[in-house]
């Protein structure tokens, strides 16, 4: 008969490799769990161009707005103690009008009062920035971070007040009219005091379209329009009747200038056209001389011989009576010598002159018949 003996204690080696693998699995455990307190005590964010962010403390202390730290870039931050709250700091814009299809879908236009008390509604528009360096004053005044809630809310307020307080030293006329520039201006001061300690830099501020009154007040702005364009139209009308009036008085002046001057160059000609016939007389008179006086007769009474025909007058007229008697036949037989010796008598008392002496040649006696002594 045989006996076996068992020997139920555990051996050393498997005792040591059991006590290893405890350890290894403790110090997973711990090192789990250490990155997982390490990951829920710090975390990082990344604030992006055109943000920044703040450095809020969630223990809840009261700390002022110079104590809260301005973050940008990477941040490493601690969520079971402080919190970073990111504020865009580009422009923002803001319509309030009373078209639903534009901004928010209800009506949101403005509403304020002119110094007459009249109502008046207009669409606004505006925009603004957030100074990055005032961002832990604009946190500490409206403890927020939704720039949504704080431009339809707080930020409308604001302007609407503003608008109220400016208009009520404006009239309706001013505020539609010429003064409409000056109204808005003054209106965008009184924000800009109000947001500028919070870092709130207003861009632009203005109408979308004109300001809506009530009917009656619309009408009357019309009819107002109306008398304004009719006196336009009328000035304008007598600025050019005038004008009118003016060109043909100035072309009949022109006119009569130009016949004036006309009449001026016409006695001017004849005044030098006679004065120039007057020195040609003084002229033809200062170079007349007997010696052409006697040429010119004698051309005058060779003309008068190159056109006689050689006839001798038949008749004589009657001192008397006056009627014309038939010559006597001595009396023709005479002319007949005269026709003969004529030419030879001319040449012969004018060859003195053309011989060139200035001699007056001799005349015959009174009565005597040319060439007979």
């Amino acid at each position: 008969m045989t006996t076996r003996i068992f020997n139920n204690e555990p051996s050393p080696v498997s005792s040591i490799n059991k006590m290893m693998i405890v350890r290894l699995v403790a110090i997973v455990l711990a090192v789990v769990i250490g990155i997982v307190l390490v990951l829920s005590i710090v975390h990082a964010t990344r604030i992006g161009a055109g943000f920044v962010g703040v450095e809020i403390n969630l223990a809840g202390s009261t700390r002022g707005a110079q104590e809260i730290p301005v973050r940008t870039g990477w941040v490493f931050y601690s969520p079971l103690k402080t919190q970073i709250i990111e504020f865009p700091t580009f422009v923002q814009t803001v319509k309030w009008t009373a078209d639903v299809h534009e901004g928010h879908p209800l009506n949101e236009e403005l509403v304020f009062n002119s110094k007459e008390g009249q109502e008046v509604r207009s669409d606004v528009s505006l925009s603004y920035a957030i100074d990055a360096a005032k961002v832990p004053e604009f946190y500490v005044k409206y403890r927020t971070d939704d720039l949504e809630r704080f431009t339809h809310g707080i930020l409308k307020d604001i302007v609407r007040n503003s608008l109220n307080e400016v208009a009520s030293t404006y009239s309706l006329e001013d505020i539609y009219g010429e003064n409409k520039a000056k109204f808005l201006r003054e209106s965008r001061d009184r924000i800009q005091a109000q947001l500028a300690p919070v870092g709130v830099q207003i861009q632009q501020f203005g109408f979308i379209g004109k300001p809506r009154f009530t009917a009656a007040i619309e009408q009357a702005i019309t009819q107002k329009t109306q008398a304004i364009t009719e006196a336009e139209r009328a000035r304008n009308q007598l600025a050019v009747t005038q004008a009118e009036m003016a060109k043909a008085v100035a072309q009949a002046e022109g006119e009569a200038r130009s016949e004036v001057e006309r009449a001026r160059g016409v006695a001017s000609s004849a005044i030098e056209r006679a004065k120039g016939e007057a020195e040609a007389n003084r002229l033809r008179q200062a170079s007349i001389t007997p010696q052409l006086l006697e040429w010119k007769r004698l051309e005058n009474q060779r003309a008068l011989i190159d056109r006689w025909n050689g006839e001798l007058p038949r008749t004589v007229l009657d001192g008397k009576s006056g009627i014309l008697m038939p010559l006597p036949t001595d009396q023709r037989r005479l002319n007949r010598r005269v026709r003969e010796t004529a030419p030879a008598a001319f040449l012969f008392r004018s060859a003195p002159f053309l011989r060139g002496q200035c001699a007056r040649p001799r005349t015959s006696k009174p009565g005597a018949i040319p060439g007979t002594s």
